[in-house]
């Protein structure tokens, strides 16, 4: 999208959800249902990335993970998600948020319910990331704007 076509504004909710997730067959059903509107994508934005992501009950964010060159935030704007991370579980709701520096502590969110979870997540796009799956035997690694998804001794799915 050029820039004169890019708009100044939008409705964030009228750009289209994703479902789809570069997780190989074993992991994708973890994550089925989860919705991602990839707002930064619709200004051009290069530097960082935006998403509001939905998540249904039942459903979660991602494995839990690291990155481990980019850092990430969230903010919750509607209903209850766990945060899980290598400390335990907390309890979000709406006007809640975390962040996660590069190499901190792994995390992910899960809907427990009892309704629809809606969130911002905000995240850098610094080059060479690697993100670390501690419960997983999964890694990916981006290069050259590739992602390369692996287990973790590097063989391939």
């Amino acid at each position: 999208m050029s820039e004169k076509t890019q708009p100044d504004a939008i409705a964030a909710m009228s750009v289209p959800g994703e479902t789809g997730t570069m997780y190989p067959v074993p992991f994708r059903e973890r994550v089925a249902g989860r919705e991602k509107r990839r707002l930064g994508q619709v200004f051009g934005l290069k530097n960082f990335g935006v998403n509001i992501t939905r998540l249904p009950v039942g459903a979660m964010s991602s494995l839990r993970h690291r990155h481990l060159r980019q850092d990430e935030f969230i903010y919750v704007l509607e209903g209850t998600p766990i945060l899980i991370t290598d400390r335990g579980e907390t309890a979000l709701g709406p006007g809640t948020c975390a962040g996660f520096p590069a190499g901190g502590a792994a995390h992910h969110l899960v809907n427990r319910g009892p309704g629809v979870a809606l969130y911002l997540e905000i995240g850098d796009r610094s080059a060479g990331d690697e993100v670390e799956y501690p419960d997983d035997d999964l890694a990916i690694s981006f290069a050259e704007g590739r992602a390369r998804v692996t287990r973790k001794d590097g063989t391939s799915y």
